[in-house]
């Protein structure tokens, strides 16, 4: 509580947007982060639980390759078993044109790609230079744009990499804007590996705003220094107004062993509420959901706000 408490002091009386939308990332970037593989009925139930709780968008999974992620089998499957709500948007992450086609099998209106502001993460994780990957993307935007697709483009790397220590502003405003002239609608601003400070998103943040209206932006924070959602607050601060978070904080860091990624949405939902700022979600069943599916894991629910409510 005294931490969460802290922020919202320190926070208070600031200029923030009235409303925030929160897109929630645990089902597939939290599940997939974790040691235990939880079963095709049990990823179904807990995107159904998640669509009580207020939200409208949910990252139901990643059309990843079940062989090196069994955390995200069958997910086929899981988007045609899910009920899908009126007015929330059910989106997937994709990484190639396999990907797509599977999601086009699931009748998917909503994907999510990414590419790195870090040469080095680029070739790691893409097996790819970052020009590279806009080639490789352009077939599957075709594609996307032909199916009447919206595509979300992630920039890896916002602020700092694993292997290559802080990156450029001005080449993360790059990978951004090239992603905003591919076609997508959404540029998502990732702190990878958790380095980030609110100096340096404010100064990441400055630099791509020169080319991208804050209405376009997200964020998406990981905690582990324990920042995320000081940072998050600086970039509400900016106008920016979406903000990918995990239930439960699900999903570690795979950089670090045994320290936190993604930032709590129970957390971020209870500053927020602090200060004024509305989400359009249920505490309560946020905190009951969180508890559920951190039992299903065999571990603790990481959130914050789980100690204190």
């Amino acid at each position: 509580m005294r931490a969460l408490r802290e922020i919202t002091t320190h926070f208070k009386g600031k200029n923030f947007p009235k409303f925030v939308t929160i897109k929630e990332v645990g089902p597939s970037d939290g599940l997939i982060n974790e040691k235990k593989a939880v079963s095709l009925e049990k990823r179904v139930e807990f995107v159904n639980r998640l669509s009580e709780c207020g939200y409208k968008y949910i990252e139901a999974t990643r059309f990843v390759n079940s062989k090196g992620f069994p955390q995200m089998a069958d997910n086929t499957k899981l988007f045609q078993q899910i009920h899908k709500a009126e007015g929330i948007c059910y989106y997937v992450f994709i990484p190639n044109l396999n990907g797509l086609e599977s999601a086009l099998q699931a009748s998917i209106k909503e994907i999510s790609i990414f590419a790195s502001a870090s040469e080095s993460y680029s070739e790691r994780f893409l097996n790819t230079s970052i020009a590279k990957s806009f080639i490789r993307y352009e077939p599957l935007m075709e594609w996307a744009y032909d199916n009447n697709l919206k595509i979300r483009g992630t920039v890896a790397c916002s602020v700092g990499c694993p292997f290559e220590g802080n990156i450029d502003p001005m080449a993360v405003r790059d990978v951004a804007k090239r992603m905003q002239e591919m076609g997508c609608y959404e540029i998502c601003l990732e702190d990878s590996n958790g380095v980030g400070t609110p100096t340096r998103i404010q100064m990441m943040l400055q630099a791509v705003l020169k080319d991208i209206p804050p209405q376009q932006l997200a964020l998406h924070c990981h905690n582990t220094r324990g920042r995320a959602i000081q940072n998050i607050l600086t970039g509400l601060e900016m106008g920016v107004t979406i903000v990918d978070s995990s239930i439960a904080a699900l999903g570690g860091c795979q950089f670090e062993s045994g320290k936190v990624g993604n930032v709590s949405t129970e957390d971020v939902v209870h500053v927020l509420s602090q200060l004024g700022v509305e989400t359009g979600l249920n505490l309560s069943k946020l905190e009951e959901t969180a508890n559920w599916i951190s039992s299903e894991l065999g571990r603790e629910n990481r959130s914050l706000y789980r100690s204190i409510s």
